[in-house]
């Protein structure tokens, strides 16, 4: 499937580069990833230059830059029969990045239970409070998106620049294999204790606490980790061939 298939129904204006303040290129770079972060580009599928030039009504010299970009951030690969794609990540490196995304989001939350303000604590609360609503509606979209911003509030409540950027990177190189952890049976129900756990933790300035419990949360392990691996389809992880 290629770029203009992806996107085909959604009627959407491609305004996205045509942002001030930075190039065509930029901002192009930033709605193609946007697209891959949200699932409307998946692992694996096409970039094609000429449709996505036609789509974003733009030459594609400011395509071919933003591609270059996304492959320096890993979202994005070149393999020798197809081209560029959405890049893939193989179940082995997927798993190192999640124990890795586990390690990150523990160290957020470390700080985030010395360093939160009690606007940022009464911030992480309300969306927890929203979470359980979509929870209650069973709305597994509406429940991700409002966990990112969970995740989100987080770091910024930890008041770090390199490791809140980090762990963003991290999260959104695996966001669209994380989707699929939030569509398991029970998933989103345990979500919502184990931020609890989170916030406890931060609300009594446990730091260590507040580390067990988002490593915890992030991490998969035993049966969640098979259950995760065997809800994933072929083709998102699918080794990437020269």
């Amino acid at each position: 499937m290629t770029a203009r298939e992806t996107t085909a129904g959604h009627d959407e204006e491609p305004s996205a580069v045509r942002g001030r303040g930075s190039t065509l290129s930029e901002d192009l770079r930033s709605a193609l990833e946007e697209m891959i972060v949200s699932g409307q580009l998946q692992p694996g599928e096409r970039l094609d230059e000429a449709e996505i030039a036609a789509k974003f009504k733009v030459s594609r010299t400011p395509v071919r830059e933003a591609l270059k970009a996304l492959i320096a951030t890993g979202l994005v690969e070149v393999k020798s029969r197809q081209g560029v794609t959405v890049a893939t990540i193989s179940i082995p490196i997927l798993l190192e990045m999640f124990e890795m995304m586990a390690a990150l989001e523990g160290l957020c939350a470390k700080l985030a239970a010395r360093r939160a303000t009690s606007t940022e604590k009464a911030n992480l609360r309300a969306i927890h409070s929203r979470l359980v609503e979509a929870l209650d509606a069973s709305e597994p979209e509406l429940f991700y998106a409002i966990n990112q911003q969970f995740h989100d509030a987080l770091y910024d409540a930890a008041h770090t620049h390199f490791l809140a950027g980090q762990t963003r990177a991290l999260r959104r190189r695996v966001a669209a294999y994380r989707r699929h952890v939030t569509h398991q049976p029970g998933r989103m129900a345990a979500t919502i204790g184990e931020h609890q756990r989170i916030l406890d933790a931060i609300e009594r300035a446990d730091a260590e606490a507040a580390f067990r419990a988002a490593s915890e949360h992030v991490n998969l392990l035993g049966d969640d980790m098979a259950d995760f691996i065997s809800s994933l389809p072929p083709a998102l992880t699918q080794a990437s061939s020269g």
